[in-house]
């Protein structure tokens, strides 16, 4: 596929050179397993577009007869999407989906007014041992779609459009980028890559979608003369076309969208725009009124015993 870059910002130009609204290290979580890296939500931003979860998992290295064990636990009101760099997971949901999701492709699962799932590491990858490195992302739904029926979809890797022009490989998940556009479609403005440099390589990064971030995930990448290591969420500022250099050979994620009519609340899994639905919903889980996983009935993880209210999303609310 052909993509022509844009200039780089003026030299000299302050505006050019403040591309970067805000940074945020994630913080660790341990799930017991695995630890991950939560970049959102935080204390400094709630979302970026519809992202309203940003987890980094691994990368962890899984010996003979160990893996994640996920049990089938409830969402509403939100998307989930897992990519993969290395390893797979084994999805199942209360559709009667069951889909391993492998490096490159990509699982996207709408919650709509509920939906149950797990994820576990499958009997083959146990016998062998894996290593395990990926990003797992929330997004919010628009109001109207909240209420949705429950859906899931999968797009091998295959599927999703590679751009491959002057040391830059990008893959596009989900919007539309670097002259092509992903087969996912989102509810709302969307936009989501795994981008590649190699070293010296530059990217451009047009203001197209009012919301943009980059999330760190291997080597250095300089923005406006900053470097930046992995691990690391830069939040850009709207309106600003900025320039990302590799330094040596790096990898990011780029992704952002239309912002949200409004802000979310978060509690647990459960994520909306009524603070009300997310009671609703608890008592729902607690009540065993959702439905269950096909193939993976004999586990579940309980309801939280906690008196904490559904808040807006910060860094302070309960997590899985």
């Amino acid at each position: 596929m052909s993509w022509t870059p844009c200039p780089d910002p003026t030299p000299g130009d302050r505006e050019s050179a403040d591309a970067i609204e805000m940074l945020i290290v994630p913080r660790a979580v341990d799930l017991g397993e695995m630890e991950v890296r939560r970049a959102l939500p935080s204390v400094k931003r709630q979302m970026v577009g519809p992202f309203i979860f940003f987890d980094q998992m691994g990368p962890a290295e899984f010996l003979t007869d160990q893996g994640i064990d996920v049990r089938p636990h409830p969402h509403i009101n939100l998307a989930t999407l897992t990519y993969l760099f290395e390893g797979e997971i084994l999805h199942r949901d209360s559709l009667g989906t069951e889909k391993a999701i492998e490096p490159g492709a990509l699982n996207w699962m709408r919650a709509g007014r509920g939906i149950v799932h797990s994820e576990r590491t499958s009997p083959a990858r146990r016998q062998s041992g894996q290593r395990l490195f990926g990003i797992q992302s929330w997004m919010a739904l628009p109001q109207d779609q909240e209420e949705t029926d429950p859906a899931f979809v999968h797009h091998g890797a295959g599927e999703l459009p590679v751009v491959e022009v002057d040391g830059i490989k990008a893959r596009l998940i989900a919007g539309s980028a670097f002259g092509t556009r992903s087969p996912l479609a989102t509810p709302s403005e969307t936009l989501y890559a795994d981008v590649q440099l190699a070293a010296g390589a530059r990217l451009p990064v047009e203001p197209a979608y009012e919301e943009r971030a980059l999330y760190t995930i291997a080597g250095e990448i300089e923005v406006a003369g900053q470097s930046f290591e992995p691990g690391q969420l830069l939040v850009l500022r709207p309106g600003d076309q900025i320039v990302v250099r590799a330094k040596g050979e790096a990898r990011f994620m780029l992704f952002g969208g239309a912002p949200m009519e409004g802000p979310r609340y978060i509690w647990w899994n459960f994520v909306s725009s009524r603070p009300e639905r997310i009671e609703q919903a608890k008592e729902e889980w607690a009540k065993g009124r959702f439905d269950t996983v096909p193939g993976d009935v004999e586990e579940f993880i309980p309801l939280p015993e906690t008196k904490d209210k559904p808040r807006r999303a910060t860094g302070g609310v309960h997590y899985p």
